[in-house]
């Protein structure tokens, strides 16, 4: 049976430019884009308010030449953004409900050379991928903590080369997967910091990669147009999600694993269904870009699952299960 979402809201303009990246938690959504200010947004709806994820906090010129990805830990307690320049910014999330300044990364980083970029589900571990194929793993606590005033890189790991351009941490901090423009994905063990499986199946670049809530699946997909599944244990290609009709930008589980959420290229967003192994709904409000997709948790008042999706048409949409799907 197909599934059926609504646009419920669209924060239009929400950035002068194309918004590369989204990223959620329990309460907010935060959007960064080739604009110098990061974006906050409460996740809040009630019959009493105005307008539905009414702006809560502009970080004001976090990147002065915009920044590229996002990601927030699951605990909502940290977030981090990576700019065109180079930088590195780690932000924490304070008792007063406001999102500051925590620091930098700091590794002699050059201009373009960490692109993507994931936090662990409490915030203390950041992966980032670099144009050279390299993998790094930092710890975010340390930051400020030595003379550079940046953070301790705990792990290096090392591909073929290839532009690392997606990279995941899983929710149990066991691996971390990147994704690569020559079509490569490689699944790293953290606790002995070796290659544990060199993924095949993608000969095109891979744009996005995710780990299922309980970390027994991977999905990669980009300019192949599919989504390859791997069993994390045995790296075993286990199914190909086909009916993109463009590159694949941007993949998010829901919170039970049961459902995967796309976005592309030709500004359609996906939903596929685990169980049946296909796509159950498809929405498109634009032929623009999709750079980035996000299930926002659920909220008790609404029960209906919700996705939010932003890309180039410099907008967030916000998308609601209709009832009896």
């Amino acid at each position: 049976m197909s599934k059926q979402y609504l646009q419920t809201h669209t924060v239009a303009d929400a950035h002068p430019a194309d918004i590369f990246s989204i990223g959620v938690t329990q309460k907010q959504l935060l959007s960064t884009s080739g604009s110098s200010d990061i974006q906050v947004y409460n996740l809040t709806f009630s019959p009493d308010e105005p307008t539905p994820y009414p702006h809560a906090q502009t970080l004001q010129g976090a990147h002065s030449a915009g920044a590229h990805h996002l990601s927030v830990s699951a605990n909502g307690k940290v977030a981090a953004s990576a700019g065109f320049g180079g930088e590195v910014s780690v932000w924490t999330y304070d008792e007063q409900g406001l999102w500051t300044a925590f620091g930098q990364i700091k590794d002699d980083i050059k201009a373009g050379e960490t692109w993507a970029i994931a936090l662990s589900e409490d915030g203390q571990f950041l992966a980032g991928t670099t144009y050279d194929g390299r993998v790094n793993v930092w710890d975010t606590s340390t930051i400020g903590k030595d003379s550079k005033s940046g953070a301790e890189k705990i792990r290096e790991y090392q591909t073929k080369g290839s532009y690392g351009i997606s990279i995941d941490l899983s929710s149990n901090g066991e691996f971390t997967a990147s994704g690569h423009a020559n079509g490569s994905v490689y699944l790293f063990n953290n606790t002995t910091g070796r290659l544990a499986h060199s993924l095949q199946g993608l000969v095109k670049p891979v744009r996005a990669v995710s780990f299922s809530p309980a970390c027994k699946f991977l999905a990669a997909g980009g300019d192949a147009k599919i989504i390859a599944l791997y069993d994390v244990q045995t790296g075993e290609q286990v199914a190909n999600l086909t009916g993109s009709g463009s590159w694949i930008m941007s993949l998010d589980w829901n919170w039970s694993g049961e459902y995967l959420l796309s976005g592309a290229y030709d500004g359609k967003a996906k939903v596929w269904s685990m169980e049946r192994r296909e796509c159950v709904a498809t929405q498109t409000e634009s032929d623009e870009a999709l750079w980035s997709v996000k299930w926002v948790p659920r909220n008790p008042a609404l029960r209906n699952e919700t996705f939010a999706t932003a890309g180039a048409n410099k907008s967030i949409s916000f998308y609601r299960e209709a009832s009896g799907t």
